[in-house]
């Protein structure tokens, strides 16, 4: 039956159909390349870590890297997940909350920009960090046991 007809024989409008949930949003360029120049530092240095790790399943955020030994959240900015950083105050706050709530947790976090990663910056940072604290290897790359 079309809109019409519908409309004719209930005089009512058809009801309009509205999407579930929230499409995930999207990844720009140079956070994409960020992203995987830092993964692949991560996998030379042979540096055990997960990917878009969520410490909270019911929260919708997600921090880029998680070294699992250390306890060790890695963030670049600008990505998807940050909220964007644009807008009101109240988003603004509510994306970096996320800092304080992973620090309640256990957690310690490092934030790189774009930049950084693009000038080696993390490189160095990462390379200090094996440096200072030994192997920290705890799941395999290939994610096999």
């Amino acid at each position: 039956m079309d809109g019409k007809d519908y409309f004719w024989l209930t005089r009512k409008k058809e009801p309009k159909t509205k999407p579930k949930s929230r499409p995930l949003p999207k990844a720009k360029q140079k956070y994409l390349e960020a992203e995987a120049t830092l993964k692949e530092e991560l996998e030379d240095l042979a540096i055990g870590f997960e990917s878009k790790f969520q410490p909270i399943h019911t929260k919708h955020w997600r921090f880029d890297f998680h070294i699992v030994k250390l306890r060790l959240l890695i963030e670049i900015e600008g990505g998807p997940w940050s909220g964007g950083r644009g807008g009101k105050l109240a988003n603004k706050a509510w994306s970096l909350d996320r800092y304080d709530q992973a620090e309640e947790m256990g957690y310690r976090y490092h934030r790189f920009e774009v930049s950084d990663i693009n000038m080696g910056r993390a490189t160095t940072w990462l390379r200090n960090l094996k440096a200072s604290y030994g192997t920290v290897q705890t799941i395999p790359a290939d994610g096999a046991d």
